[in-house]
């Protein structure tokens, strides 16, 4: 029996590898997949191509909650806010809204397709009191 050459072995390594990453969602670029639970946003993968992205949002958790994509040069907890503590949306020049989708019920799910500049881009929940509980993360667009 003949042993598989280096490059052989390489071939098949470089396959397993490119089948792995398939399987675990690595043929979805732009696509994000997005969870919300009472209070947390988490994101997979943080970062992705400038471009055409997709956020498939679930709702884990046992509140309705909103997905709201800011353009701003702030930290995520530094956005201003209104006197609630919720994020002043519309009252600040330091912040834009890209686009946002309200009211995703608990276990429902949800898809926003935004086209974003590299940058990075903060994204919050801006129900009552969600901001403040924590309810905000970042997305890194190279």
């Amino acid at each position: 029996m003949r042993k598989p050459s280096v490059r052989t072995a390489g071939i098949a390594v470089l396959g397993a590898v490119a089948l792995v990453a398939g399987a675990c969602g690595g043929g979805d670029e732009g696509t994000v997949t997005t969870t919300l639970s009472d209070f947390e946003i988490v994101l997979a993968p943080s970062s992705v191509a400038s471009g055409e992205v997709t956020f498939d949002i679930t709702n884990n958790g046992p509140s309705t909650h909103e997905f709201v994509v800011f353009d701003t040069g702030l930290a995520e907890d530094q956005l201003p806010t209104d006197e609630n503590g919720d994020v002043d949306e519309e009252g600040s020049p330091d912040i834009t809204v890209v686009d946002e989708v309200e009211d995703i019920g608990s276990g429902a799910d949800a898809t926003l397709t935004v086209t974003l500049d590299a940058g990075t881009y903060v994204i919050v929940c801006n129900l009552p009191g969600h901001y403040a509980a924590g309810m905000h993360t970042t997305i890194t667009v190279a």
